[in-house]
C-alpha cells in the first residue's frame, strides 16, 4: 500500500503566494472595469457588479476603522473620567477635613460664649479651670482641673457650670485640684423644688444623675419640676441650679416619693468649670459650725 507524500512547507508557502497573487489580480480587474465603465459614461452591469464589491469592501474597512476609532476614544475618555474622578474624591476628604475643623471651632465658640455670659451674670468672680483628667471610679467620681493653691484654691470650694453645680473642691495640689462630682453616689446636696420649695436630700445616681430623696408622698412633684440648692449648711448657695424632675413615683409603702433628677450640667461633655473663691470651709469654721453632715 502506497502512502500520499507529505505537503512540503515550499508547497504550503507557493500555495499562500498564488493564493495572494489571485485576490490582487480580481482587485486589479475589478478596478479596470470600474475605471473603464466610468469613461464610457455608462452603468453597466459589470460596473454595477463591481461598484457592490468595492462598495461592500470599502464599508467593511470604513467599519472596522470606525469602530477602532470609537474604541480609543471611549478609553482615553474612561480613562479621563478616572483620573477625574480621583481628583474630586480628593477635593472632597480636603472640604470634609476642612468643614469638621470649622464645626469645631464653631462649637468652642459657642461653648465659650456661654461661659463668658455665665461668668458675667454672677456677683462673684468665679475662677475659669480646665478639666485635665477624669477618675472613672464609681463611688468617687472626680476630676483634676488646672487650678491649685497658687491660684487660693482651697478645699471646700464649690464649682459651678453654665448648667448649674459641677461639685465641690476635695483635694488641693499646687497647680491642681481634685473636684468631687456632684453625681458621685458618695456626694449629697441640700436640695429643693424649686416651686413649692419642698426639700429633700439630692444624693448622686453616677450616669442615672440624681435621686432626690425624703420627700413626702403628699407633696407636689410632677416630672420637669426644676430642683435647686436650699442653701442649708452654708456649703453651697441657695438657687444655684441642679436639675430637674425626670421620674416620679408612689411605691404603696413607705412615707416618700421615688424622685430621680436629670442633672442640669452634661457630666461626660465638661471641659471648663469655674470655681467659687469664697472659702465657705472657712466661713463655717469661724463660725464654729462643723460641715461634716
Amino acid at each position: 500500500m502506497r502512502k500520499k507524500p507529505k505537503k512540503t512547507i515550499a508547497g504550503s508557502s507557493l500555495f499562500a503566494t498564488l493564493r495572494i497573487l489571485l485576490l490582487v489580480t480580481v482587485l486589479f480587474v475589478a478596478g479596470l472595469l470600474l475605471l473603464g465603465s466610468m469613461f464610457g459614461g455608462t452603468f453597466g452591469t459589470s460596473h454595477r457588479l463591481t461598484l457592490d464589491f468595492i462598495g461592500s469592501l470599502q464599508s467593511a474597512v470604513t467599519g472596522a476603522t470606525t469602530g477602532i476609532t470609537a474604541f480609543k476614544n471611549n478609553y482615553v475618555t474612561l480613562w479621563n473620567v478616572r483620573a477625574e474622578n480621583k481628583r474630586l474624591h480628593g477635593l472632597v476628604d480636603k472640604y470634609l477635613t476642612e468643614l469638621g475643623e470649622y464645626r469645631e471651632g464653631y462649637s468652642s465658640y459657642l461653648h465659650l460664649q456661654e461661659l463668658l455670659e455665665f461668668k458675667e451674670k454672677h456677683g462673684f468672680k468665679p475662677l475659669a479651670a480646665r478639666v485635665v483628667g477624669k477618675d472613672p471610679a464609681y463611688w468617687y467620681q472626680t476630676i483634676v482641673v488646672d487650678r491649685g493653691e497658687s491660684d487660693d484654691v482651697l478645699e471646700g470650694m464649690i464649682a459651678f457650670a453654665p448648667g448649674g453645680v459641677v461639685g465641690q473642691v476635695i483635694h488641693t495640689g499646687e497647680n491642681y485640684s481634685k473636684i468631687l462630682l456632684a453625681n458621685a453616689p458618695s456626694s449629697a446636696i441640700d436640695g429643693m423644688i424649686q416651686k413649692n420649695r419642698v426639700r429633700g436630700i439630692l444624693k448622686g445616681a453616677g450616669e442615672k444623675g440624681y435621686e432626690l430623696h425624703y420627700v413626702l408622698k403628699n407633696a407636689d412633684v410632677s416630672v420637669g419640676d426644676h430642683i435647686v440648692t436650699a442653701g442649708i449648711g452654708g456649703v453651697f448657695p441657695a438657687g444655684i441650679p441642679l436639675g430637674t424632675v425626670s421620674v416620679v413615683y408612689k411605691k404603696r409603702r413607705g412615707m416618700f416619693l421615688e424622685i430621680e433628677v436629670k442633672p442640669g450640667v452634661d457630666f461626660q461633655k465638661l471641659e471648663f468649670v469655674f470655681i467659687d473663691p469664697v472659702n465657705r470651709k472657712k466661713i463655717l469654721e469661724d463660725m464654729n459650725l462643723s460641715t461634716e453632715r
